[in-house]
């Protein structure tokens, strides 16, 4: 074994302790509160939300935000999004002494339109002088390690030259999600591990697999097969933060502890929101539920979060426990939230992951679905409002709206054009006048009238040259 060997073995077992089960880093997912829930449960190593460089070099409140840590947080990766290297290594030095995480890494893979639009993650992929330019001045510049999380091509052997060239200009680890970049959404499919161990075995860094992981027995299985060092999940992990000990808990469980967690360690709400949904996914999925799921969705604070886990605790616990008969409830055949589709082995009420449709079989979903649109007998979907008058789909989704924006009095605001202020119109024409004008004129109008009458405005800020 080689120094360079050595260095790299030292990194993975001296500064992150030998991690085998990774929580992956995720937008608006992995903020602190859930890293240090995963924590508790299991997770050896966890990684901050994407980061974009550019917002957090320029933007203090952004930084300080995107950046929330704590001494019991540890170990922990920073990722970072970007695409220009001077940036991102301003990015990576502001890390390097604003927290004591274990190393940066760069999102060579995220396959979403954001990712396209602002051109980073897995639409870098094809551009290897610009990356190996980017992991190469991090890895020069900084004093703590450089990391990378990439997409597979659909040719192996790309994959494993990819996967070279970002070890050759000094990735000290690399994270394979065994997936393509057109693979995401309802076309995700399966990940394939023959890709992540073929990169494992063509590398001397230390490699982490992601995707496919749904339990304790996943984990351990992709270790066995693809021979990596550590195995990463996304939402599996977000289904049920136990995971890694192999448990199955209760929904309202986790839901409490990590309530408890964001009191603590506190997070914007629509984070919250989004985990709730996860964990009690199965169980909002009951037509019976509906009102909790519309409760999460337009709650604002901890305590209405914490009202619709209890209720949901009340209910259903005396059913887990034995004291009431469960009868599995159903919706109707072509309703898109049919359980009968998701595969439950196990009762809702308990955490475990949820089952994507194959992607042959959305696509056949949506051939039907175009058939029906073009149907000229079909049926038209009604929508109506809470007093039963039938109203259309853009009124129905602005009510919906409306309701997720509770007014300062806790009731819902009305936006109707008899609330808006008047303007009274200008002296000159009919446009609204200017609040502050000293004329009571548009501002087009009042540079006129200085331009004439050589007439300053405070209002409008139009002065002379001084």
């Amino acid at each position: 074994m080689n120094k360079d060997e050595a260095k790299e073995r030292d990194f993975y077992r001296d500064i992150l302790g030998s991690p085998k089960f990774v929580v992956a880093p995720m937008v608006d997912q992995s903020e602190l509160a859930w890293r240090m829930l995963s924590r508790l449960h299991g997770a050896h190593l966890c990684y901050t939300p994407m980061i974009h460089s550019c917002l957090f070099v320029n933007d203090p409140k952004y930084r300080k935000d995107s950046l929330q840590t704590c001494t019991e947080d540890k170990p922990l990766i920073v990722q970072f999004c970007g695409n220009d290297p001077k940036v991102l290594l301003q990015a990576g030095l502001l890390v390097q002494d604003l927290c004591d995480c274990a190393a940066i890494d760069i999102n060579l893979g995220c396959p979403q339109a954001i990712a396209r639009k602002g051109h980073y993650g897995a639409f870098l992929q094809d551009e290897w002088d610009l990356i190996s330019d980017i992991v190469s001045t991090l890895s020069k510049n900084l004093r703590i390690p450089v990391t990378c999380k990439i997409r597979i091509f659909e040719d192996m052997q790309k994959t494993i030259r990819y996967a070279q060239m970002l070890e050759r200009s000094g990735c000290k680890l690399l994270t394979v999600h065994g997936r393509t970049r057109e693979m995401k959404g309802p076309l995700t499919g399966l990940a394939d591990w023959k890709y992540v161990k073929a990169v494992r075995e063509n590398l001397k860094i230390p490699v982490f697999s992601n995707g496919n992981i749904q339990s304790l027995e996943d984990v351990l299985r992709c270790l066995e097969e693809t021979g990596v060092q550590g195995v990463m999940t996304a939402e599996g992990n977000l289904y049920n933060p136990a995971l890694f000990e192999g448990r199955i808990p209760l929904t309202w469980e986790m839901c409490k502890e990590y309530l408890d967690l964001v009191e603590k360690y506190p997070c914007p709400s629509s984070f919250t929101r989004g985990h709730l949904f996860k964990i009690l996914h199965h169980l909002l999925a009951l037509p019976s539920n509906d009102s909790y799921r519309s409760r999460i969705a337009t709650g604002q604070n901890l305590s209405d979060f914490r009202r619709v886990v209890e209720e949901l605790q009340e209910k259903y616990e005396p059913v887990h426990e034995g004291l009431v008969q469960y009868n599995p409830e159903f919706p109707s055949a072509d309703s898109e939230k049919s359980i009968e589709t998701c595969n439950l082995s196990l009762p809702p009420w308990l955490c475990q992951s949820y089952i994507r449709m194959p992607p042959e079989e959305h696509k056949q979903k949506l051939e039907e679905a175009q058939r029906r649109a073009e149907d000229p007998n079909r049926e038209k979907r009604l929508f109506y409002d809470v007093d039963g008058n039938e109203i259309s789909r853009k009124k129905m989704k602005k009510l919906r709206r409306i309701s997720r924006r509770p007014g300062k009095d806790g009731k819902i605001q009305q936006h109707d054009r008899s609330s808006r202020k008047s303007f009274d119109p200008c002296i000159i024409c009919k446009n609204p006048v200017g609040l502050r004008c000293t004329f009571s004129m548009c501002k087009p109008c009042c540079r006129n009238y200085f331009f004439e009458n050589n007439k300053e405005c405070e209002g409008h800020k139009i002065f002379k040259k001084r």
